[in-house]
């Protein structure tokens, strides 16, 4: 198998693996929802679904975490869940019930969830003191988003839902060759030395309460936005149009977020980002209808996403020594992404009902921000990081 000879190589390959892994977020996120609408499940069995989608994310992390910092493996589980994901994803084919789909989805993404962490600790350790280029190498996996969202939205639009099961394999597959290549010099642990605990000290407890109430609010976004857009009339294809639109902001985020965040530091930022997500969800709420709020709420994803991730990641990377490196990565990824995901469906799949409470949902959603804004300020001073390294 051909192995990268430089560190501009690995990072070519880096920059496959992260497109083709938001790739398949792309075509997922946005569209899973009409794809599970028209197998007959109704908004409940929907957001229970879905959570199960979110829910994985609470402990699989953890697991492949644990396995990557005590045997120092990184890419080789990049590469076994890009294969195990691969493998599983078939069962999408055949429509079964609620249960059966439950159990494919708990499978693949128990798997699934081996890859972004790996992904995101082998980046940061290969660009070590350039680490300002993050941004453009997770731009990458915003540029596969937006071409899977929109194309995707086409498809969906001149084939219907059940062409999705096609698309995500195809794109498995791209994920898996990308992996491929990726050398497999583990990082070295050193056995001697006795790790030091892991400490769930003030300032982590406040970041994690702040991300999970975050990751709680984009629930309807993640799990029923093109849904809502559809029942406020417009297509799948412009809906994809849309949730691009967010995504090209993101990645302009993305590159400009190290000047940002030295210039501003985390804490200010993350109160304003969250402080625009509750705003966001008011004008989904109440302007849904009308295209310039529609298109002001998107752009808002700049914020929503864009710069909290890049603060969050770094914010991780800082808090945790290289032996513990994957499971911060884990430990914030399943408690915002999983527990917050996966709680902020569920209930908004409840309060959707049949339909009638999608407002009600955005409005649930802006709750949470502001909540997850207000945890912010309860990060003590000296452990909020006022200049990262990203931003040297």
């Amino acid at each position: 198998m051909f192995q990268p000879k430089s560190t501009e190589q690995q990072l070519r390959w880096l920059c496959a693996c992260y497109f083709f892994f938001f790739s398949i977020l792309g075509i997922m996120v946005p569209y899973l929802g009409v794809f599970f609408d028209s197998r007959g499940f109704d908004a409940q069995e929907i957001g229970f679904l879905l959570a199960i989608l979110m829910g994985t994310r609470i402990i699989a992390p953890n697991l492949w975490a644990i396995v990557a910092d005590k045997t120092g493996m990184r890419s080789e589980l990049i590469k076994i869940g890009a294969g195990a994901a691969a493998l599983s994803y078939l069962t999408f084919f055949y429509d079964g019930g609620l249960a059966y789909l439950a159990i494919s989805l708990a499978v693949y993404t128990f798997f699934w969830n081996a890859i972004l962490a790996q992904l995101e600790v082998i980046t940061l350790e290969t660009l070590g003191d350039d680490a300002n280029r993050y941004g453009t190498i997770r731009s990458w996996g915003s540029v596969g988003y937006i071409v899977l969202v929109v194309s995707g939205g086409f498809a969906i639009s001149h084939w219907g839902p059940q062409i999705l099961p096609y698309i995500g394999m195809t794109l498995f597959i791209g994920m898996l060759i990308s992996a491929l290549p990726l050398p497999s010099n583990r990082a070295v642990v050193d056995r001697s030395v006795k790790r030091k605990p892991l400490v769930f000290d003030r300032a982590l407890i406040w970041f994690l309460v702040s991300a999970m109430l975050l990751q709680m609010s984009a629930g309807p976004f993640y799990g029923f936005f093109v849904l809502y857009l559809k029942q406020a009339g417009y297509s799948e294809s412009v809906a994809g149009i849309f949730v691009a639109l967010g995504v090209v902001a993101e990645i302009f985020m993305f590159m400009y977020a190290p000047k940002l965040l030295g210039r501003f530091g985390v804490q200010l930022l993350l109160i304003v980002s969250i402080g625009l997500t509750a705003v966001r969800w008011l004008l989904l709420a109440y302007g849904v209808e009308n295209i310039i709020y529609l298109s002001i709420s998107q752009l808002l994803h700049a914020f929503t996403f864009g710069l909290t991730h890049a603060a969050s990641i770094q914010f991780v990377h800082k808090h945790f020594d290289i032996s513990r490196r994957s499971q911060g990565q884990a430990l914030y990824a399943s408690l915002s992404f999983g527990v917050g995901g996966a709680l902020g469906t569920w209930l908004c799949g409840i309060i959707w009902g049949d339909g009638s409470g999608a407002v009600s949902t955005w409005i649930f959603a802006a709750g949470c921000a502001f909540l997850s804004m207000l945890a912010v300020f309860f990060i003590p001073k000296e452990h909020r990081p006022e200049q990262l390294e990203t931003a040297r």
